[in-house]
């Protein structure tokens, strides 16, 4: 069997008559290993670290991190609901969005705290909640990631005031009589460690020029190898430079920032996986592919059809035993030509075989590196497949259902039929 971190054959087995297929798995000493690691990250003055709760929002393990000390990083108002419902504390979230939330005033008053990304919603904010304290989300002009679609700063970007507007940031808080506490930049999915100070350095320079600044985040992105051979990023390595930036702020501005970062990727990835079953293994002649077909896809494990992303794949047969190797494409269970789990890396038009164990129909079959941006962004419900189930590996080595599958009654639940069509 190729092998992953976390499971063993017996446990994929396991997992596959307990709960059915496809189903999420997440492990918990992974998780609490990749926290312990991120509260470790240099800094000069002190440290605060968010977890990007967009990359899996599933409450146990919202719970589960924010035990572990980390505050979390919220995309809407609803994702923020959904924190507090989980039991985090609303000072403890931080909302950055790119809609504007209906419900801005209530989070605001039980205590989240705003980061706004534009400069409307800063006169919004500033309308609702004249002389209050907010975060400022800018774009440095500076983006990092592997493609466009994973890179969120720099002149392709819409995240964040652009950086030369800086003066009608502070005619707007002058304005509102707002106090601008915080500045939040982020550049995208990337790991060199240059490329962090220099980000850390044109964020340090807006912070110059806001004297009530006294937080610094400066977003997430860190990379994670899901794939062998593929190299994450040293924190060590990545924040030693960024200290040199604070440290040389506080003597020029007098000012000691506390640093915060934000990851979602680091902490989930490699911590989940996607157990499903092999369904069907066909080819396309002595000169084309060789298939396996799976109960999954797309409705569980977009990335690879989106960004042409990797995933490490492995065939778990299910009757222990020697079998030979072949090359396989790995296609998902959707009436959908993209529904493709093998793409040519970086590429989802392109087509990449994966060297695996010979596949039956009825083995398993474990996409890994799923822990972040699969459950959570997926095409669900595409052709009226239900969300898989997502289950939690303790540290003793029990499962426990974190969510249940959906049924065909909860998919359709909020569908009505109008009565001219009755009858």
């Amino acid at each position: 069997m190729e092998r992953f971190a976390f499971l063993s054959a017996e446990q994929v087995r396991t997992l596959q008559t307990q709960f059915g297929t496809p189903v999420f798995v997440y492990d918990q000493h992974t998780l609490e290993e990749q926290a312990r690691q991120a509260l470790a990250f240099p800094n000069a003055f002190g440290l605060r670290v968010r977890y990007a709760m967009k990359a899996c929002p599933n409450t146990a393990l919202v719970r589960l991190l924010n035990q572990q000390g980390l505050h979390l990083d919220v995309s809407s108002g609803f994702e923020a609901l959904r924190a507090l419902r989980a039991g985090v504390p609303a000072a403890h979230l931080q909302l950055t969005a790119q809609q504007l939330a209906d419900n801005l005033q209530e989070l605001v008053e039980r205590g989240v705290r705003f980061n706004a990304c534009s400069l409307h919603q800063l006169c919004s904010f500033g309308q609702f909640f004249p002389g209050r304290e907010l975060s400022i989300r800018f774009n440095p002009g500076l983006g990092s990631g592997h493609n466009n679609r994973t890179n969120v700063g720099g002149l392709s970007s819409s995240f964040g005031i652009w950086h030369e507007y800086l003066d009608q940031v502070l005619a707007l808080q002058r304005d509102f009589s707002l106090q601008i506490t915080a500045l939040h930049s982020h550049i995208g999915s990337g790991s060199d460690p240059e490329v962090w100070q220099r980000c850390a350095r044109m964020t340090l320079g807006i912070a110059a020029r806001l004297p009530q600044v006294q937080t610094v985040n400066l977003g997430g992105g860190f990379k994670v190898g899901r794939m062998p051979g593929e190299v994450s990023t040293d924190l060590q390595a990545a924040g030693r430079p960024i200290v040199e930036e604070f440290e040389r702020f506080a003597r020029e501005q007098g000012r000691k920032l506390l640093l915060e970062i934000e990851p979602g990727t680091f902490f989930a990835a490699n911590a989940g996986a996607v157990v499903c079953t092999a369904i069907d293994v066909v080819d396309t002649g002595p000169t084309g592919y060789a298939f396996i077909k799976v109960d999954s896809g797309m409705t569980e494990v977009l990335r690879p059809s989106l960004y042409g992303a990797q995933h490490p794949i492995a065939v778990v047969p299910a009757q222990p035993g020697e079998r030979g190797q072949r090359d396989y494409l790995v296609v998902g269970h959707c009436c959908e030509s993209g529904d493709v789990l093998t793409p040519e890396p970086g590429n989802p038009e392109g087509l990449k075989t994966r060297t695996l164990t010979e596949a039956r129909i009825g083995d398993a079959v474990v996409i890994g590196g799923s822990g972040a941006y699969c459950a959570g962004m997926a095409a669900k419900n595409y052709n009226s497949f239900p969300e898989a189930p997502e289950v939690l590996l303790d540290k003793q080595g029990r499962f426990h259902l974190l969510r249940q599958r959906q049924t065909l009654d909860q998919v359709l639940a909020n569908e009505a039929i109008p009565e001219f069509l009755k009858g």
